[in-house]
């Protein structure tokens, strides 16, 4: 039937170039993801003080700020032997977990659900049906007629003038959307109301980290001094009883609101328990340190790696193990010095890139030469899927009793097996129960914090090793952190105390990465294969199984023009 292109793919980043070659029927039988733009971060930061990282490598994304930040500091923090304190980790813990849950509300109703609920056909929708079943799953404050009806006429209004706005570009009317009009309506109402709660969520960064995005963080802790007192430059306890509401109505929000609206679509989308699930390979780095980010056994979310769906083996992970983590180029438009077979742990690392595949107006990708801004890491030779959907399963199989929990509280709900999580639509119910989960385990952290601050601790930051005076010549070390969308690590290499070396390996990475030089495909283009089309030219099918990893292209790949001049040149002083 010939190749579908998808240009751009996300909704909010647009760096990402699908290819689907199809067959006579419609399936796809070949996959190529390309990440269009170039990275250039790691050569901005050589030479740069370490202590300075953070503020530098937040600027990859504009999404994931916190993320970055902190693995960062971590990274340095590791390369120098620094142990901050327990405040500090517990504040990285909320902040961590605060961009979680945002980013998990967004990734559902702003990013994904436009792939499952039709917009316009939310126009032809019962408002006192849609109050009733919202009546029938929830207590949501926001459950009446007259609120679905006024929804109901705003985007009536919207679709009047011929301009959708926010819900422009959609493939309103497409065969493969099937939920009923009152649902429809109920998503629609909620979208418009998660816009508005992700920005009192967004206020734990402002208070812990002065602003949002880009909050501040510092080696050696936390710039957050805590005061029992009224002091406005400090966290006081105004600020923190407000993170505590900030908890409480978060919870709320992903009890009421999240989790009956995902169970709702996905009942009539069960059929996507079998299509999107690519590889079986699972990777998690671990996060969200109890006590000792150097303490593995204490993380709340576990270190593993799962190969060829054997729920029954979690394998162990080294970050420093250069026999594990590698980065290879083969289809990339990148030069190692070793040559474009050479497969590099990041602490050798190497950004040199080398454009030389089509213009802004070629046809097809050249997928026998280089034709991806990202690189392709591997663990252990093995392309790996990372996520909340690798989280979850890893969890699961450790017996953690509480996701356990929910994971069958979930597939019950949706009369699913197990199974059914190795799919598209398991991949965006793990993120759901990621969220459920994580939201309930804020108060825990925010209790502890509290109870350390009313026991006198109020100690946040421990600046015995900030001084380079105390640094070895040499050191190198690795910050990992579990982002929302999945295993996220930075390598440094410091030499006479400035940076030598600096490699940051983030989830869109591991997930769109081209294929290596075995011919081994990454987790979008595996994902994709046997997806058959409705119509080619409207390819939702292809929309839905890359959203439910939640692209983020930003963190993936940057600044580059598509006639490959140069945008921007950094002073490195």
């Amino acid at each position: 039937m010939g190749i579908v292109v998808v240009d751009p793919v996300t909704r909010i980043e647009g760096h990402l170039r699908v290819e689907a070659e199809l067959d006579a029927t419609g399936t796809i039988t070949r996959a190529s993801s390309c990440g269009t733009m170039v990275r250039g971060i790691e050569r901005i930061m050589q030479g740069r003080d370490p202590r300075d990282a953070w503020a530098f490598t937040q600027r990859i994304c504009g999404v994931c700020t916190t993320s970055h930040g902190i693995a960062s500091v971590r990274a340095v923090e590791d390369a120098l032997k620094i142990a901050i304190p327990e405040n500090a980790e517990i504040i990285r813990n909320l902040m961590n977990g605060a961009q979680y849950i945002q980013d998990h509300v967004v990734h559902f109703y702003h990013l994904h659900a436009m792939d499952w609920v039709d917009v316009l056909s939310a126009l032809s929708a019962d408002p006192a049906e849609t109050a009733r079943i919202q009546q029938c799953v929830s207590s949501w404050p926001n459950n009446t007629v007259e609120h679905f009806a006024a929804v109901q006429q705003k985007l009536k209004g919207f679709a009047d003038t011929g301009q959708l706005g926010i819900f422009n570009n959609g493939y309103w009317g497409h065969p493969e959307y099937k939920l009923p009009p009152e649902i429809n309506l109920l998503a629609v109402t909620h979208y418009l109301e998660a816009l508005a709660w992700q920005r009192d969520i967004a206020k734990v960064h402002a208070i812990f980290g002065g602003k949002n995005p880009h909050p501040s963080f510092a080696v050696g802790g936390m710039p957050s001094a805590i005061s029992t007192g009224s002091e406005a430059t400090a966290v006081n306890a105004l600020n923190l009883g407000l993170v505590g509401e900030i908890i409480t109505q978060a919870r709320n929000f992903v009890d009421q609101v999240y989790i009956p609206d995902l169970l709702a679509i996905a009942r009539f989308y069960k059929d996507w328990a079998t299509k999107g699930e690519g590889l079986g390979n699972f990777l998690a780095f671990g996060d969200f340190p109890q006590y000792d980010v150097n303490d593995e056994s204490t993380f709340f979310f576990p270190r593993g790696a799962i190969l060829d769906r054997d729920l029954g083996n979690v394998l162990s992970v080294d970050l420093n193990d250069t026999a594990q983590v590698q980065e290879l180029i083969s289809h990339s438009w990148y030069d190692y010095s070793g040559g474009k077979e050479a497969a590099l742990h990041p602490y050798e690392g190497e950004t040199n890139p080398r454009y030389s595949g089509p213009t802004s107006t070629y046809t097809n990708l050249d997928l026998e030469a280089e034709y991806s801004w990202l690189k392709s890491p591997r663990w252990r030779g093995y392309p790996m899927e990372v996520g909340p959907l690798a989280r979850v399963l890893i969890m699961f199989a450790q017996g953690n009793e509480v996701v356990q929990e929910v994971v069958n509280w979930v597939l019950s709900e949706l009369k699913l097996p197990l199974g059914a999580l190795f799919s598209t639509l398991g991949r965006t119910a793990a993120r759901g129960i990621e969220c459920k989960v994580l939201a309930d385990q804020m108060p825990v952290w925010h209790e502890r914090l509290m109870s350390n601050i009313a026991d006198g601790n109020l100690t946040v930051f421990d600046d015995s090793r900030f001084r380079s005076s105390t640094w070895p010549a040499q050191a190198q070390g690795v910050g990992f952190l579990e982002a929302p969308r999945g295993a996220l690590a930075h390598w440094i290499v410091i030499n006479n105390g400035r940076i030598g070396n600096y490699q940051a390996v983030v989830p869109t990475t591991w997930n769109a990465g081209p294929r290596d030089h075995n011919g081994l495909e990454g987790p979008y283009d595996a994902a994709l294969k046997g997806h058959t089309l409705h119509d080619p030219e409207q390819p939702l099918e292809i929309l839905r199984t890359i959203h439910s990893f939640d692209p983020c292209m930003g963190c993936a790949v940057h600044l580059s023009d598509p006639e490959g001049q140069s945008l921007l040149t950094v002073q490195i002083q």
